[in-house]
């Protein structure tokens, strides 16, 4: 049984499953909009939730955190000079799923991640 346990697996091991997160996370911030399978975009909206919210902190204890999140300096430079600057007065819901039908080889659900 799997009480309290969340987040999808993806038939995937821990380590696989974190680097396709942290991934996607880095795809999204770079390019701000992103086309993937429904649950992946599900799974990855909190990561990039969370590195944007240490974005608008802006401090070294945060850069430091999101850098560990995310794995790439020059992602984390664009995320607290570009990215983060944009929502200071949102208080959070910075993206967006927009639904775009089946995946034609396997009908899976695809969808656009996309920055507010």
């Amino acid at each position: 049984m799997r009480h309290q346990n969340s987040g999808r697996k993806f038939n995937m091991a821990p380590d696989q499953r974190k680097a396709l997160l942290c991934g996607l996370a880095c795809a999204l911030l770079e390019h701000e909009k992103i086309k993937t399978g429904e649950a992946r975009a599900k799974e990855v909206r909190p990561l990039v939730e969370q590195a944007i919210t240490l974005g608008k902190r802006g401090d070294l204890a945060a850069r430091r955190q999101a850098i560990a999140m995310l794995r790439n300096k020059k992602i984390v430079y664009k995320l607290f000079n570009d990215v983060a600057p944009r929502y200071g007065e949102r208080h959070g819901g910075y993206t967006r799923i927009v639904k775009l039908g089946p995946r034609l080889g396997d009908a899976s659900e695809m969808v656009y991640l996309e920055l507010v």
